[in-house]
């Protein structure tokens, strides 16, 4: 691995490409924040991608597409005289510091739990910080991601269950009432049950140590990965899907699980 003194050059190193490209090259001189947003958007999922499949070689590359963005923003700020990549950092350290006083002051915090309940009680102490818990949950989250961060922020401030298997009973609730609302025929309410359903099962997979968009993408790579082998052994038969017995679909999916 490299030296502190290497990691610097790199970076300095690509501040000045970032220069060059943004002075010289016609594409990056026209981008603005604006032009910009899109790809960073694309950028991160990208990167996330890489991250579910553990995949060491496109998460070095996705690292550095989402840090070209960073460097380029703040090149863009910088010339507006807003603000470069050194306040970047320098507000980042400084915030890092901050919100570590069991590192760098004397609060005591010896576990993750403790940490993250600090981390909360701090940032709510910053200036220009959130004003409430849950401020700080971005509106435009995806749902299930948004779901799990408001529970994880209000467990830092004590708003849990005392154990983690008293979720399910409150799972079980919200079940009962989704097939309520269907014997019902209510669409409307059905809808909102559904939320509750599921926002209660985010929250057991919260208390049992499991990040529920990870699973979830695992369980979509999953069944994407058996449906095309479905698709295959279709085609090597001659038929279609929409043609195919039900049970025989069954067969050769419960085959494709015996090959993973």
């Amino acid at each position: 691995m490299h030296t502190i003194e290497e990691k610097g050059e790199a970076f300095k190193r690509f501040l000045t490409v970032l220069d060059t490209l943004r002075e010289k090259c016609p594409w990056d001189a026209k981008q603005t924040n604006e032009s910009l947003r899109p790809n960073t958007i694309e950028e991160v999922f990208e990167l996330a991608d890489a991250l579910i499949s553990d995949d060491v070689q496109n998460i070095k590359k996705e690292l550095g597409d989402v840090l070209l963005h960073v460097g380029f923003y703040s090149k863009i700020a910088s010339e507006k005289d807003e603000f470069d990549i050194a306040d970047v950092c320098d507000s980042l350290t400084d915030k890092l510091i901050f919100r570590h006083p069991h590192i760098y002051g004397n609060v005591d915090a010896s576990s993750p739990e403790e940490v993250s309940k600090n981390w909360e009680q701090i940032k709510l102490k910053e200036k220009d910080g959130n004003k409430s818990v849950l401020a700080g949950v971005p509106s435009s989250l995806p749902a299930l991601i948004k779901a799990n961060r408001i529970q994880e922020k209000a467990r830092n401030v004590g708003f849990d269950w005392e154990e983690p298997s008293q979720v399910w009973e409150k799972v079980k609730e919200e079940i009962s009432e989704v097939e309520q609302e269907i014997r019902n025929d209510n669409k409307k309410e059905l809808e909102k049950e559904f939320g509750d359903l599921i926002f209660a099962v985010v929250n057991a997979a919260r208390l049992y140590g499991v990040d529920p968009e990870n699973a979830l993408e695992k369980t979509n790579r999953k069944f994407i990965k058996r449906f095309n082998f479905l698709e295959a052994e279709a085609k090597k038969l001659g038929k279609s899907l929409k043609e195919m017995p039900l049970a025989e679909m069954d067969e050769i999916w419960n085959r494709a699980k015996t090959l993973e």
